[in-house]
């Protein structure tokens, strides 16, 4: 595992404290690998010693489910003792939740390289590090930025149990689709006055807000960042304050990839480009389809795409979201400025070329999906892989093999990746995917309303 980045200096916390005299407690929070922030609630005086000298946690911190459980096979829970890893601030976490009752700021923290073992190897922020290391040491400097879809859901279920979308500020619940509508987001004003203030009181770049393909279902992008590391960590802390500002207002903000099975599922699309080591974009092109470059990265990641889609699609309901004419992907495709295949390079100048990767559900976690589109185009780039031609038309009209539907398949692929293997490491595979394996176990051994509902009488 390569040297993390740098941590936090102890003047960040010093200056931070001087500014905020008002602020009592602090959120300490590490990424677990299926995008759960995990940690503890500190006091005022407790905040100095993290920059110091980190912050024991225990390693299983990084080796649970989805639902909080240790997972034995992971290696991080009997075997070591459960023992604790220290881990440190990250540069720029340290910030004020303006949504809080009680005065209250932020600190994400990241596994030290060796205090932190062995739950370094499991940290997804490692991972990443690790992926842009291996492409800036053959001069590749990725430039990335995340697009999340998301729900606006009401706290409470219809009479059936069913989640529901929030009501506008007219007190009306949204029925009709209405993408792109302008009234749909005038109705959610309040909720977005919050959200740009307190992104613009945490330094993160939101631009765009649309409304997406379904009723209550917004898409706000984050600018590209040169940094890619950065633009992840971004991605991250937006995700925890949209979800934070949604539960000021009464509403719960849902990244589910399919909460509704007639309605549009979410997704994370990333915008990904190389640039050099003075920051030219090395994608850039007059020609609408790129560079040689931009072709081998694409090349690359239509290669690796059956063998890492369980990090772009890491749950059971991952899954539903593919389907025909859903503006989700169906198949290891790519085309220039066309929505209906997988890998898409957006029109615009030629010193914007970039490809948008349009695989990712919400769910995913912004640190693997970046890690394994990142690996994806560097091995492209190694080998000179040829994508073929770019799909022009309907590109769920010409797949001819599609990409799986099931958690299972996905599960397989990575465990007999070789290329995972070497891209990652075994020992982060060892903790993804006990953690992956335990979960579906889990999953279909629970017996639930759909099996009531189609087979308590009928078989």
């Amino acid at each position: 595992m390569s040297a993390a980045p740098a941590f936090a200096p102890l003047q960040e916390a010093l200056d931070f404290l001087e500014l905020n005299p008002d602020v009592e407690m602090f959120e300490l929070f590490i990424l677990d690998n299926n995008g759960v922030p995990r940690g503890k609630l500190l006091h005022r005086d407790e905040l100095l010693e993290v920059y110091k000298n980190g912050r024991p946690l225990p390693s299983t911190i990084l080796g649970l489910s989805i639902n909080g459980d240790d997972v034995e096979n992971t290696g991080l829970v009997w075997d070591v003792g459960d023992i604790d890893c220290r881990a440190f601030p990250i540069s720029g976490s340290l910030q004020r939740m303006p949504w809080r009752l009680i005065p209250m700021a932020a600190v994400q923290v990241s596994m030290h390289p060796q205090s932190g073992m062995p739950a370094t190897v499991a940290d997804p922020r490692h991972l990443l590090s690790k992926v842009i290391d291996g492409l800036k040491a053959d001069g590749y400097y990725p430039v990335m930025a995340a697009e999340l879809e998301f729900y606006l859901l009401d706290q409470q279920r219809d009479s059936t149990g069913r989640p529901q979308p929030a009501r506008d500020a007219d007190g009306q619940r949204p029925r009709a689709t209405q993408v792109y509508g302008l009234r749909e987001l005038e109705q959610i004003e309040p909720f977005l006055a919050d959200l740009y203030s307190a992104c613009k009181l945490q330094g993160i770049p939101a631009r765009t807000a649309i409304s997406e393909y379904a009723p209550g279902q917004v898409e706000i992008t984050l600018e590209h960042r040169n940094d890619a590391l950065q633009a992840m960590d971004e991605a991250v802390r937006y995700k925890r304050l949209v979800k934070g500002v949604a539960h000021k207002h009464g509403m719960v903000a849902c990244f589910m990839a399919k909460p509704f099975d007639d309605l549009a599922g979410t997704g994370m699309h990333m915008h990904v480009s190389l640039a050099d080591k003075d920051g030219n974009n090395l994608f850039a092109s007059e020609a609408p389809d790129g560079t040689p470059l931009l072709r081998q990265a694409v090349g690359g990641m239509l290669d690796t795409l059956l063998d890492s889609l369980l990090m772009f699609c890491p749950n059971a309901n991952s899954y539903r979201r593919f389907q025909s004419n859903s503006y989700a992907p169906l198949a290891a495709t790519w085309g220039v400025d066309n929505r209906t295949v997988s890998l898409r390079v957006p029109g615009g100048p030629a010193y914007s070329r970039h490809i948008e990767h349009r695989i990712c559900g919400a769910d995913a976690n912004p640190y693997l999906a970046a890690a394994a589109i990142l690996a994806g185009i560097h091995r492209g780039i190694r080998e000179q892989r040829d994508p073929g031609a770019p799909v022009e038309g309907n590109g769920y009209a010409q797949a001819t093999e599609m990409l799986p539907t099931d958690w299972l398949t996905t599960l397989r692929a990575l465990e007999g990746s070789a290329w995972a293997k070497e891209a990652f490491g075994p020992d982060f595979l060892k903790v993804y995917l006990a953690v992956k394996n335990a979960e579906y176990r889990q999953f279909m051994g629970e017996v639930g309303e759909q099996d009531w509902r189609w087979y308590l009488q009928q078989a």
